[in-house]
């Protein structure tokens, strides 16, 4: 669960940088955790409750990549963005497939940061207006509680994380319709950015892990168009 606060998860292994970025998001109204490692960092974060995570990508014990993918296991609407000094396509490519919300490169203006974040958070808090709640979907072979948030077939149960329910139930009201990225993302994310469409496509490839045990259903991407979100 994410808190109400504005609480921040700093992993950044560099003192003198560590110190000042701590000091300049706190006079920027947050609350900051600061770890000097990604292990100290992992433990921080199963300790306590945050909004949102910035990860150093280069630090000792554990690089910024492997705490977000432990971090995603634990929390798989934690909201996070990467700090790094390499400006290497690859590693941009990898935290944002990663499902990073935002990626900025050393050095930055403390000020560009804390209006990344700021935007994070607003998207990432807001809620879906569902049409349908508090009921149990028939989805194929699958029920799913959208208020227990849970997916089930066959006695088999899959708890899922409310972003996910979001947009199970917003493809269900639309299914064996093809709907444009942006209809979804503006829809689900509340924002039809580059970022947003990043973790939409991490958001999807679970859905269809999910709907796997019935032949019946599927998600279609549509090259350059969209999805289709197949029940027959």
């Amino acid at each position: 669960m994410i808190s109400t606060n504005k609480h921040i998860l700093l992993a950044e292994d560099d003192f003198d940088f560590g110190s000042l970025l701590k000091q300049y998001l706190e006079m920027s109204g947050y609350t900051v955790e600061w770890a000097k490692d990604g292990k100290e960092a992992l433990n921080t974060f199963k300790n306590s409750t945050f909004n949102i995570c910035v990860f150093d990508v280069m630090m000792p014990k554990m690089d910024g990549f492997t705490l977000a993918e432990h971090i995603i296991e634990l929390n798989p609407e934690m909201p996070f963005l990467f700090l790094t000094a390499r400006k290497m396509k690859a590693d941009k490519i990898k935290g944002l497939k990663l499902g990073a919300d935002d990626y900025i490169v050393k050095p930055f203006e403390a000020d560009e940061l804390v209006l990344r974040l700021n935007n994070i958070l607003k998207r990432t808090t807001q809620t879906i207006e569902k049409t349908v709640t508090n009921q149990v979907l028939k989805i194929g072979q699958y029920t799913f509680d959208t208020h227990r948030l849970e997916l089930s077939i066959n006695n088999n149960i899959q708890r899922v994380t409310e972003k996910e329910g979001d947009l199970i139930t917003f493809l269900f009201e639309h299914k064996n319709q093809l709907l444009k990225r942006e209809v979804i993302l503006n829809a689900v994310w509340k924002n039809d950015d580059f970022f947003s469409g990043r973790s939409m496509d991490v958001f999807i490839s679970r859905l269809r892990k999910y709907f796997k045990n019935d032949a019946s259903i599927s998600i279609e991407s549509i090259r350059g168009i969209g999805l289709e979100f197949k029940v027959t």
